[in-house]
């Protein structure tokens, strides 16, 4: 049975998504699923809007109540990880990460084609030994 291009690419599909699926886990180093974190918080902060709006006092206090927002999260990071450096703590982030399940599921679509594929290939073959053998 001669492979066409499709079945070339559905089985390219499955490698590349599993391998990405595998680093983006990080099952294989940490720093892989905190690269692939990192990256998706860079550029969900790169794509953005800039405005300027006239200062009030009411902006200067939203400002200032987002600057020490921001200044608590940080030190709540900063004890975060030295828990997990102590040991205190189990695993890493509290944000669930999504793209491992969009990536867990896109695999599975796959594995589930190529399978699908693969049957009715077997399929079509079977019928055609079978009309074959009645012809002759």
């Amino acid at each position: 049975m001669q492979y066409s291009t499709y079945h070339r690419f559905l089985r390219v599909a499955t490698v590349v998504m599993a391998l990405v699926l595998v680093f983006d886990s990080g099952l294989i180093a940490e720093s892989t699923a905190r690269l692939s974190n990192g990256t998706g918080d860079y550029l969900a902060n790169a794509i953005g809007v800039g405005a300027s709006v006239e200062p009030t006092e009411l902006n200067q206090l939203t400002a200032e109540l987002t600057a020490q927002k921001r200044a608590l999260e940080e030190r709540e990071a900063a004890i975060e990880a030295r828990e997990i450096s102590v040991g205190l703590r189990e695993g890493g982030s509290a944000a669930t990460d999504y793209s491992t399940y969009i990536l867990a599921s896109v695999l599975f679509i796959l594995l589930v084609l190529i399978l699908l594929n693969y049957t009715l290939d077997y399929l079509r073959a079977q019928e055609r030994r079978r009309l074959s053998a009645q012809t002759v």
